[in-house]
């Protein structure tokens, strides 16, 4: 009785120990393919986005930005995500010039990319 229970045990923890779990991926290795997957359903989202969106909104459908700044001007908090949408240089990294920022003032989106920045910082 004690040895098919052992058994049964061994047989449990080979097959345990053989289990992998990928979490937080978000569908995207991290190969080449991964990060032009990704780039790409980013720059389809902030395409068909509508001033106004909530930044929470924006973050549960993107994930975690590649950068992100804050300021407070006038009394206003500035939010300023970016996220990547267009390949640049093949270093393995995500450099700014390689992003779209969204520009969010009180967590209410105001605008992306460049002239959406430059008139938050003006």
């Amino acid at each position: 009785m004690h040895l098919i229970k052992l058994g049964g045990f061994l047989i449990l923890l080979f097959t345990l120990t053989s289990c992998v779990v990928a979490i937080g991926n978000d569908g995207f290795d991290d190969g080449e393919e991964g990060w032009k997957n990704r780039q790409d359903k980013n720059l389809r989202y902030i395409n068909r986005l509508d001033l106004g969106t909530a930044m929470n909104v924006v973050e549960a459908e993107l994930g975690a930005a590649d950068f992100s700044d804050s300021f407070q001007r006038n009394g206003e908090v500035f939010h300023v995500i970016y996220y990547r949408t267009q390949h640049m240089d093949s270093d393995g990294k995500t450099s700014k010039d390689e992003t779209t920022p969204l520009v969010f003032i009180e967590k209410s989106l105001v605008g992306w990319g460049e002239l959406a920045i430059d008139k938050a910082t003006n």
